[in-house]
């Protein structure tokens, strides 16, 4: 028996995944916005994460930090996502889930997202660092 999840995004999800997959990592990508103001409209007002060290994150919290990496960007060029799967939590409300790799650190990733006015806005994130197998 595997211990894995059978990750399988129904094919009538496909359109959404597709459209989801080009938006992670969130706040990484500059076509989708690359100021406080952009990145504030990509989220609910009560937004909130855990990142991968387990802390809680309010909105504000996450603003500013993005906010001050506006001056000093990260390197970007060996990131990689996949394992891509999404999930119909709600009526427009979806659950993406992916793998990233940073170099060295993977991490599994989780974003609740919901198609508002024509557009998407992220409700909640999470990152969990994959511990090493042993």
């Amino acid at each position: 028996m595997s211990r894995e999840p059978d990750l399988v995004t129904p094919p009538r999800l496909q359109d959404v995944l597709d459209e989801l997959r080009l938006r992670e990592p969130i706040f990484h990508h500059p076509g989708f916005g690359t100021s406080r103001a952009d990145y504030a409209r990509m989220t609910v007002d009560d937004f909130w994460e855990i990142g991968a060290s387990g802390q809680r994150y309010s909105r504000a919290f996450v603003l500013d930090v993005l906010e001050a990496r506006l001056s000093n960007p990260v390197d970007e060029s060996d990131w990689e996502t996949r394992d891509f799967h999404c999930r119909e939590l709600a009526p427009d409300a979806y659950l993406l889930t992916y793998t990233l790799r940073q170099g060295e650190r993977l991490t599994r990733r989780s974003t609740i997202w919901r198609r508002a006015d024509g557009g998407w806005k992220i409700v909640f994130h999470q990152g969990t660092v994959v511990a090493p197998a042993g």
